[in-house]
This record gives C-alpha cells, structure tokens and sequence, in this order.
C-alpha cells in the first residue's frame, strides 16, 4: 500500500499515472508567449512584412522603408515612456499632450526671445520632466488612479499649449537648426534614416539595459507585479512610482524634439491622437496592462507593426477608414 502510494506521489499525485503533466501543443505555445513576450509580435511583424511585399512592389524599396521608420519614429519614442508606466500597473492618457506642449516651449522660446538652440531644448526636457512629475505625484501622494490622473492632465496640458502658443503653429524657419536636426536623414544602404529614427532605436537600447540591468528596472518590474508585496519587501515604491512617470516626461520630451523634426514646424494640433497609439504599441508589443510583465523591445515592435499595416495598407490602395479599423482589430487579436 505504502509503495503504491508513494508511485502516485511521485507521478504528480495523479492516479493516472501523471498524465495531467503533459501539456498539449497549444498550452506550450501559450506557455512560450507568456514567457517570452516579444516572440509574437516578432512573427507578426515579419508576416505583415512577407504580405505586403507580395501585394506590393514598392513596400521594400528604400523610399517606403525610410518612410515608415520616420513615420514611427514619434510613437516609438512615445511607447518606451508609456511602456514604464505600464509595467508598473498604470497608463498614461497624457503623453500625447506633454509631448505636443514641450515642443511649442522648445520651439516658441526659441523663436520669440532669440534663445540658442540647446537652452531652448534643455528646457523643453525641463518642463517635459515637471509635467511627468506632476502626474508622479497625484499617483502617489493623493492615492488617485492613474487612469484618473492622465485623464484629468490630457486636458490640463492640452488646454496650456493652446493658450502658450495662441493656437498657431511655428514655423522651421523661425527656429534654431538644433531642434530641426532630428529631422535631418543619412544615407544607409540607399536607405535615407533621419537622426531622429536613430534616436528612437538608442533610447530602446538604453531603457531595455535599465529595465533589465539595474536595481531599478527590478524594482520598476516588482511594483507593477505586486505593489503592496513589493512595499513590504523593503523596495519604496511610491519612490520608484514617481521615477518612473518623471522618467517618462523626459522622455515625451525627447518625442517632442523628434516631432518637430519630422514636421519641420511645431503645431499645437499635431499628435493629438498620439497617446491612443502609444499605448496600441506597447499592448500589441505584449506588455500586460496588468504590469509587471513585457518589454521595450516589443514596444518597439508594435510601433513597427502599426506602421507597417499603415503603410502596407495605404500602398494597397485601401481606404483610411479601413485601414483604422484593421488596426482596432489588430490590437484585439
């Protein structure tokens, strides 16, 4: 009896002979997905690539390619900001608004006080980075939701960059060439790449090496697992909280900075819709909105995903109706 027990015991505790252990394909399949978040977005990337190629002859010739990466460029900058503050549980609908406001400071100083190039864009980093702290702070000292918080900022930020620059929209030429220069390409294999796509692809490199390197990308992680075991553990979280979304504002700052130089012009109404797509970036990329899972990598990956299907689809003369809706369906599969 004791032996027969023991056999069972050690199959798992099931009486037929551990066959609950052997998981079917489609288990492991979703096993890998979950552990390895980037997987999925990869293949989908490089099947949205094979069909578009197929259905058109001019998707990977080097014009359409720099143009899809210029065209990416912003929300990828946008989605690593809006990747931290998801990894920690929370969202940020104000990116979009942060990002358009610090350009109309980089580019209206600059323009009507004469200020050189680099202080014009140190303090666009400067008021970036207050904005993120602001929404740092209601999060952690009011207790109030982050969905709340960058709700109620969205129209806040917005309403401040319609009244700073009067609703008109400054001009390149007005401004020093210091914050057109991320518009500006090179010659990569017949491939024209703008400093600003650059740019895009370094912060992913550096914020992937934080994120996974450091102290604080552990603790970034942790908090949006379990905040309160987190909390317990000895880790501040409300500190890491209010890191992590003044982070972000410097980094919507950066966005800025991109923006101008892909529309050589600082608008008050340009990235209006830019949160909404940030945020469909870092969710097709895989990361859980219920934080402490997913990468910047695939953040970038879902940039590229949307771009592509943009694009791909514009080239095959479908309508941009159509082309949004396969976008909402994309997020949904």
């Amino acid at each position: 009896m004791t032996t027969t027990l023991s056999k069972s015991h050690s199959s798992g505790g099931n009486p037929l002979g551990g066959q609950d252990t052997k998981r079917s394909p489609l288990t492991r399949l979703q096993h890998l997905l979950h552990s390895q978040a980037t997987i999925g977005p990869a293949v989908v990337l490089l099947v949205a690539v094979i069909v578009f190629a197929v259905l058109s002859p001019r998707f990977l010739t080097p014009g359409n390619i720099s143009l899809i990466l210029q065209q990416v460029a912003v929300i990828g900058t946008l989605a690593v900001g809006q990747t931290i503050v998801i990894l920690t549980a929370g969202i940020d609908l104000s990116c979009g608004a942060i990002m358009v406001l610090t350009s109309i400071v980089m580019a209206k100083v600059a323009a009507d006080t004469g200020l050189p190039g680099l202080p014009a864009l140190l303090l666009g980093f400067v008021v970036g980075t207050l904005c993120g702290l602001l929404n740092g702070l209601l999060v952690t000292r009011l207790k109030l939701p982050p969905f709340i918080v960058t709700l109620g900022t969205l129209n806040v930020f917005f309403a401040l960059n319609l009244w700073y620059s009067e609703s008109a929209t400054i001009r390149g030429t007005d401004m020093p060439s210091l914050l057109l220069w991320t518009g500006q390409t090179i010659n990569v294999g017949g491939t024209r790449i703008t400093y600003g796509s650059i740019m895009m692809v370094v912060l992913v490199a550096a914020m992937a090496f934080a994120l996974k390197n450091t102290a604080w990308g552990r603790h970034v992680y942790a908090t949006g697992d379990d905040l309160e075991a987190s909390r317990l553990s000895g880790i501040r979280t409300a500190r890491v909280l209010l890191s992590v979304y003044a982070t972000a504002g410097a980094v919507y700052a950066l966005a800025a900075w991109v923006l101008i130089g892909r529309i050589a012009s600082a608008s008050p109404q340009a990235g209006q819709l830019d949160n909404l797509d940030s945020i469909t970036a870092v969710v097709i990329g895989g990361t859980s909105l219920f934080g402490g899972r997913g990468a910047i990598v695939g953040s970038l990956l879902g940039a590229l995903i949307v771009g592509v299907f943009r694009n791909g689809l514009a080239l095959a003369g479908v309508d941009v109706l159509w082309q949004t809706m396969a976008v909402g369906v994309l997020i949904i599969v």
